[in-house]
Formats: structure tokens, C-alpha cells, sequence
């Protein structure tokens, strides 16, 4: 299961950090990242990382987050600065099997609020 934490209500221009812990699976056959959806908008990715440590990210939100994993820990972050009001939404945690066969986790989400 995937059980994310972090959430929460900020102002305009200011930091949030956003945590997934994973259990119950073998977390470095997966890749972890973030979608997020929003009132109204489809479910977008955020950002996501290979178990070998590669990122991507979605274009509104290059060079503002940064996502990481742990290895160790089974954790991911999302460091998410210079939030704006079209950040708000959403955030889920997902994982995906990158071996045969493909399988999801996904977690509960946790609401980001961005005030202006």
C-alpha cells in the first residue's frame, strides 16, 4: 500500500513537501511518482522516478519540485517551491511494476491548497 502525507494549505510563492511510504511490495521493482487532479481538470503527472534514480517531471511544474526516492526507507518526496494557485489539488501517489506483470498501487491522496 502506498499512504502519502504532507498535505496541506499555503500561500502563493511558498513550500510544501509531500512523503509516500510503500509497503507490502518489492519497492525497487516499481517506479514511484505523483499525479495530481484538480476541480474540474483531468489527473496530470507531477513527477517520477525510476527505481535507478531517473526524474521526470510535467512541464508546469519543471524547476519548481523535485522528486526523490529512499530506497532503503521505501519512501518518495516531492519537494514542490514556489507554489502557485494552480498547484492546488489533489496529489496521489502512485507506483508501477516495471517488471512483468505490470501492476498499480495507488494511494488515498492528500489535498494541496494553494492560497493567493
Amino acid at each position: 500500500q502506498l499512504v502519502e502525507s504532507g498535505g496541506g494549505l499555503v500561500q502563493v510563492g511558498g513550500s510544501l513537501r509531500l512523503s509516500c511510504a510503500a509497503s507490502g511490495f518489492d519497492f525497487d521493482d516499481y517506479a514511484i511518482g505523483w499525479f495530481r487532479q484538480a476541480p474540474g481538470k483531468e489527473r496530470e503527472l507531477v513527477a517520477k522516478v525510476t527505481s535507478g534514480g531517473t526524474t521526470d517531471y510535467g512541464e508546469s511544474v519543471e524547476g519548481r519540485f523535485t522528486i526523490s526516492r529512499d530506497n532503503r526507507r521505501n519512501t518518495v518526496s516531492l519537494q514542490m517551491n514556489s507554489l502557485k494557485p494552480e498547484d492546488t489539488g489533489v496529489y496521489y501517489c502512485y507506483a508501477r511494476r516495471v517488471v512483468t506483470p505490470t501492476f498499480f498501487y495507488w494511494g488515498q491522496g492528500t489535498q494541496v491548497t494553494v492560497s493567493s
